[in-house]
């Protein structure tokens, strides 16, 4: 009898990270150690249609895997006591463990854990709850200021507001955090929808165009300095990889700059002091830590120029896991291969177990 485990891996999604996602589903069933695990593969279309897919991974990115004539309708079931998968053929899948591998709204902002933890089945990466914290940054941003954890200057706008008294508004905004502001959506990932406004005329700009992602739209002062990030692992006691550092071929790190832009630059470990990596690397923990974060999450900080503050910019809970992503390698640079990452956060998913 086989000791296998049954991993579902849930990928693409209702999300503007949909494409991203299907990437690193195709990433992670690359790298799995198929001689410990039994791998069912469970996309989900743009319209949120759920399938299990059990073709040619290949297919996966840039959506050709929703052509393939093996989809059968599926879904996960709340009901304990199916612990997995439904099949419109009538067929049940019972699942060990779910790796999510969905980034952005309706899979890294505690939905989709949420329900898994009504099914009691254990899944790779942090609860709802925290999974929802750290998707809002405006909620993030202030649960860190009531945990005393720096970071930049900061105010949060919703839409009905916004359009009761817009001029008000953008004139507190750009009193408060000077000029020029950053602009994000509350609820995005991938920095979609993300926008540096120099002037009034182009904050408006920047307010609709992240208004068109959320109906909350967070501002940041405008921060020079390095930009890193560390990647964080466990449940109970974290341990964190190396400290890494993106230098972006545009103005800043877009989504653009992200994927598409091949003189955006990884720097690992980061252009800054060992000392002030392992100050990042403490700041990560203990941000992990305050935002109830488990499993794993990408913390990420900005490093001022002038006087070397480390400031808390947002956590990622299901950081991207394509083969350009930083996530596995700050933990390669500290010899973890990334087949033995997978493995650890599988072990952490079922470590914790199903009843959260």
């Amino acid at each position: 009898m086989s000791n296998k485990k049954t991993i579902g891996i849930i990928f693409g999604g209702v999300s503007s990270e949909h494409n991203i996602s299907c990437i690193s589903a195709k990433n992670v069933v690359s790298n799995i150690d198929y001689d410990k695990y039994n791998v069912v593969l469970i996309g989900i279309t743009k319209e949120g249609r759920w399938f299990i897919y059990n073709d040619n991974i290949n297919l996966l990115p840039e959506d050709k895997w929703i052509y393939s004539n093996k989809l059968v309708p599926a879904f996960i079931s709340p009901d304990t006591s199916i612990h997995g998968i439904v099949c419109s053929t009538g067929e049940i899948i019972r699942l060990d463990a779910v790796f999510p591998v969905l980034h952005g709204k309706n899979g890294e902002d505690g939905t989709i854990q949420g329900l898994l933890q009504l099914a009691q089945i254990p899944y790779v990466g942090c609860d709802a709850t925290s999974s929802g914290v750290c998707m809002d940054k405006a909620i993030a941003n202030a649960v860190a200021d009531a945990c005393g954890i720096s970071q930049a200057k900061w105010c949060s706008i919703n839409c009905y507001d916004y359009r009761n008294n817009s001029e008000q508004m953008l004139d507190n905004a750009i009193e408060k955090l000077g000029l020029p502001i950053f602009v994000k959506p509350a609820n995005a990932g991938s920095s979609v929808g993300i926008s540096k406004a120099h002037n009034k005329e182009e904050l408006k700009t920047a307010m609709e165009i992240a208004f068109k992602e959320d109906k909350k739209a967070v501002l940041e002062e405008f921060i020079i300095g390095h930009e890193v990030e560390c990647a964080v692992l466990g449940n109970n006691n974290p341990i964190t990889g190396e400290v890494g550092e993106i230098v972006a071929a545009a103005d800043f790190y877009d989504y653009d700059a992200k994927y598409n832009n091949p003189q955006s630059q990884l720097h690992i470990p980061a252009n800054i002091s060992e000392n002030k990596r392992e100050e990042v690397k403490v700041q990560a923990l203990r941000a992990y830590k305050a935002l109830g974060c488990e499993g794993m999450a990408r913390v990420d900080f900005f490093v001022t120029t002038d006087d070397e503050r480390v400031l808390l910019n947002e956590i990622n809970t299901i950081p991207g896991q394509t083969s350009i992503s930083m996530y596995q390698k700050l933990f390669e640079a500290v010899g973890v291969p990334y087949k033995e990452l997978i493995e650890r956060l599988i072990n952490h998913a079922l470590e914790r177990g199903g009843k959260i």
